[in-house]
This record gives structure tokens, C-alpha cells and sequence, in this order.
């Protein structure tokens, strides 16, 4: 892979300034550090979404994400996912981007597809009636 070039410490291929601007401000603060025992100090969430967008567009196993090639381990950046998962962080940038979309007016729906796979359904979501089988009847005891 062939690095284009390093923003403080990010791959910039991985996550360009126009990107930085729209997420950066849908990322909850970091946490506060302990006075006692503080810890290491935190990876940047940019750094950290780098290794996320690494992961989304190489396909690389998280463990296998080294902090040599995108500045922190993919462990470390598998968590900020799940932080800003949490969070709420990926409806948001939806939500920012089609209205950014929209505004421009480079929105299109004629041609587009619904896709239910990403909803949850508690508890099994809504079913029908109990639907008898059409396979052939047991056979009979024979004890």
C-alpha cells in the first residue's frame, strides 16, 4: 500500500480533511484522566478512525492491524468503534450527510433500494399465525 502522505500522524488517503470536518464534531468527548495512575495517554480519534476506515476498506482482521501502518492497534481502534457506535455517532453523520446532500441538491432517489437487514427486530419482531407443515405426515408408532 502506498502512503499519499501523513496529516499529524494519520494517513491522509484514510481519512481526508473534508471527511475530518463532518465527523469531528459528531464524536463524544474523551474521557477525563485519572489524576492517579492516569494510564496511557489516548490515541486521537482521528488516528483511531483511521484504523476503522483501514479495516472497512481492506477487509484486514482487526488483530491484524499493526500501529505502524495507521498509528494505532486495531484493537484500540475496534473500541472507538464501539464507543462511537454506542454513542450514536453513525445515524447522526447519516442524518448530516443526506441533509448535506439534499442542500446541494445532488440527492437522488429515483433509483435507489430499501434494505431491512440493519434493523433489529426484539423478540423475534411481528409474526403471523402458526403455519401448519405441507410435508408429509409422520409415520405411525410402531411400539
Amino acid at each position: 500500500m502506498i502512503l499519499v502522505g501523513r496529516v499529524s500522524g494519520v494517513r491522509a488517503d484514510l481519512v481526508p480533511d473534508d471527511l475530518w470536518e463532518r465527523v469531528a464534531p459528531l464524536l463524544p468527548p474523551a474521557p477525563e484522566r485519572r489524576r492517579h495512575h492516569p494510564g496511557r495517554l489516548r490515541v486521537p480519534d482521528r488516528i483511531a478512525l483511521a484504523g476503522v476506515l483501514y479495516v472497512l476498506r481492506t477487509g484486514v482482521a482487526w488483530r491484524d492491524v499493526t500501529a505502524e501502518t495507521v498509528g494505532c492497534s486495531g484493537v484500540t481502534a475496534w473500541r472507538r468503534l464501539r464507543d462511537w457506535t454506542e454513542a450514536g455517532v453513525w445515524p447522526r453523520l447519516h442524518a448530516a450527510l443526506l441533509t448535506e446532500l439534499r442542500r446541494a441538491d445532488l440527492l437522488d432517489l429515483d433509483d435507489c433500494a430499501v434494505d431491512g437487514s440493519h434493523v433489529r427486530a426484539p423478540k423475534g419482531g411481528i409474526t403471523s399465525a402458526h403455519r401448519p407443515s405441507i410435508g408429509p405426515a409422520p409415520a405411525p408408532s410402531t411400539t
